[in-house]
This record gives C-alpha cells, structure tokens and sequence, in this order.
C-alpha cells in the first residue's frame, strides 16, 4: 500500500471517528433525538413502583437538544447531552406551575430528582432503560406504544389552555371538547354548544365563524368558553402526539386537548 493510499485510509478512519464521537445520543445506529418515549415498568429498591392513577412517564428528546418530560401533571424542560451514557441536563429543570392534586405533585417532584441525578441510559430495540441509584425507569418509543390518533373523528377534551409560556389548566373544563369530521367542527365550550366549518392545510387548521347556543355563562366557565372561542377563530397550528393534540395561534395562546 502506498503512502497516498494509507493516508487517505487514515483520514477516512478519522472522520469516522470523529462523527461516532460527536452524535452522543446514538447508540447501535439509533438516536434519542426527535423520539418520546413513555413508561412501561417503574421499580425502586427492586420493587414495582406504583405511578399516580391514569399517568406515565414521558421523555421527549427535541432536535435542539432540549429534554422535555412529564409525569402526569407539570411539564419539564431543560438543556440535556447523554455522552458516557448518562443524561446531563446543563441547566437544571424549568417546571410549568398547573395545580396538581397530591399524587401528582409528589411524582412531578420524583421525576424532577431522578432526572438530576444524571442517571444512565441504554437503548435497545425501541425501549429506553434509565438508572438512578436504586430506581429504573424502562420506556418504549412512543410510536410503538401509543401510536397517533385520527384528528377526524375523535373527541378531543380541552384541558389546559396556553397564554404564551404558560400553561393552566381548565377547573371545570372536562365538558369542553371538539370533533373534527371533514369540514366540520362541532363541540361544546363546557358551558354551550358550537359548530363551524374547518379547512385544513399541512400542518394548520383554518376555523371560520362558529355559531353558538345563547345559554349565560359567568366565572370560570365564562373564561374557559372565551378561551377556546378565540383559539378557534382563523388559522392555527396543529399537532397530534399520541393522544394529545395541540392547537396554537400566531399570538402564542392555544388549548391542548386529550382524545
């Protein structure tokens, strides 16, 4: 082999090299980028740990490198890199400030802990195993686990309202809900009825007038209905991940909604 050649070979290997080292989250030829996964086995101590009723865990990985996780109530957020195998958040953990009952208060805060304690990682045909101390955490790609609901057909309640960064949630709002079926939106604000015609385009929605029933709506209810009423007016941005679907306006405000 001549010097050229085995230069040339050399720097092949290099660049190699250099591109397993700098896709940190890629392991066996799959990356946690732009994947969610969601629970399917806690254990502490060895022992089964038992979640808040109705909730599991969910990990979004974000192409910009944002870690994004939920266990049932409040939304976290942080800047994370997972070389060595480990989960790094650089920043801490942003938290969103819903009110939640007792259960899922506590379990925010138990995520929020085991998340900082830059536990391990390993990826293996689409599940997720994480390891803090005496507590794991296996998940499965989302995909898998819970693949996406039909936007048409399915009835979509409203429970949580977006105002810019921040998210509430909707007291008395498990009435309100909507159906997209072609053209057609109908539901109801938790207080009255409505329906309309809807266009859609990739990735938006374009809502003409809705017409509503008359009855008087005062309080929270009065503020749930003025809520969706102007999200649901022109177009917005939608998505579906799983059963959740998001929809938001150019100003920032916007609903999310569980089929």
């Amino acid at each position: 082999m001549t010097n050229r050649a085995i230069a040339v070979l050399a720097a092949g290997l290099l660049v190699l090299l250099l591109g397993a080292c700098g896709d940190e989250a890629r392991v066996g030829g799959s990356s946690l980028k732009g994947k969610t996964y969601l629970s399917t086995a806690v254990t502490e101590g060895g022992e089964p740990k038992q979640l808040a009723p109705k909730t599991r865990i969910q990990l979004r990985f974000m192409d910009d490198g944002r870690l994004l996780a939920d266990a049932g109530c409040n939304s976290m957020s942080g800047q994370v890199s997972t070389g060595g195998g480990k989960l790094k958040l650089s920043d801490g953990l942003a938290m969103t400030e819903m009110g939640c009952d007792g259960p899922r208060h506590a379990q925010d805060e138990w995520l929020a802990g085991v998340l900082q304690k830059e536990p391990t990682w390993k990826l293996d045909a689409g599940k997720l195993n994480l390891a803090a101390g005496d507590t794991t955490i296996v998940l499965q790609d989302r995909e898998i686990a819970e693949p996406d609901l039909a936007l048409d057909g399915t009835r979509w309640t409203v429970d949580t309202l977006i105002t810019g960064e921040v998210a509430s949630s909707t007291p008395g709002g498990q009435n309100a809900h909507l159906t997209i079926s072609g053209e057609r939106v109908t539901g109801s604000t938790g207080c009255n009825d409505f329906q309309g015609v809807v266009a859609r385009a990739a990735g938006k929605l374009t809502f003409g007038e809705l017409g509503t029933t008359r009855r008087a709506c005062d309080g929270d209810a009065a503020a749930l209905e003025k809520a969706i009423l102007d999200t649901l007016k022109g177009e917005v941005s939608y998505t579906i991940d799983s059963n959740r679907l998001s929809l938001r306006a150019a100003n920032g405000t916007g609903l999310d909604l569980t089929g």
